[in-house]
């Protein structure tokens, strides 16, 4: 079995450290580990078409998921089904991680990589189109407004 790179990728307090990806798992599965620092840039809102269940490890999350709010604090989890529009956000003071796990796997390293690249590169509108461009390379569908 190939081991995912298991390369760290870091930007605008958000820090994501795969563990398996969709190699490893023949295509079945991808899982990393997300820490967000308090006020971390995460995406807006969105919806695609893979399940994804996320784990709070450490500190708690403010999760949306169709338009209801939760706090999610450690050793506490929600289920994101294909198609629910979502969102997280550290609302505290100290950074909170989560283990994601995404069926099916996909190539979920390269898009976060992308992004990654975009917010330490620019800013602006011209930096927000660039990543909605790489939302929809990926089948990330931001919320309607």
């Amino acid at each position: 079995m190939k081991a995912a790179s298991k390369s760290l990728i870091s930007a605008d307090g958000v820090d994501i450290q795969f563990l398996v990806d969709a190699v490893d798992t023949d295509g079945q599965a991808t899982a990393f580990v997300t820490t967000v620092a308090p006020g971390g840039n995460t995406l807006p809102p969105h919806s695609h078409d893979w399940d994804e269940t996320m784990y709070v490890t450490s500190g708690s999350l403010t999760f949306v998921i169709d338009g209801e709010t939760r706090v999610v604090a450690a050793g506490e989890a929600v289920f994101i089904a294909r198609g629910q529009v979502h969102k997280y956000d550290n609302l505290g003071s100290e950074s909170s991680s989560m283990l994601i796990v995404s069926t099916p796997g996909l190539n979920h390293e390269s898009y976060f990589s992308q992004v990654a690249d975009v917010l330490t590169a620019s800013s602006g509108p011209e930096r927000d189109e660039a990543v909605r461009a790489i939302m929809d390379e990926y089948g990330v569908v931001p919320a309607s407004a």
